[in-house]
């Protein structure tokens, strides 16, 4: 459109740009990988406040 190429055309060149990829180093989207270990730790810390403030109460 425009004189320009297709969005597809244009990725497809962009991505032949990139160096290959390291096995095992790799994460595709950086603020994914962030969002990712945020939540796993926010869980985990929730689980462990939860349980301490059962031990408080005598709950568990």
């Amino acid at each position: 459109m425009f004189g320009r190429k297709p969005i597809e055309e244009r990725l497809a060149e962009r991505r032949a740009q990139l160096p290959p990829l390291k096995e095992g180093q790799h994460f595709e989207h950086g603020p994914a990988k962030f969002i990712f270990v945020f939540l796993i730790a926010f869980v985990v810390l929730a689980h462990f406040i939860g349980l301490f403030i059962l031990m408080a109460l005598n709950l568990h």
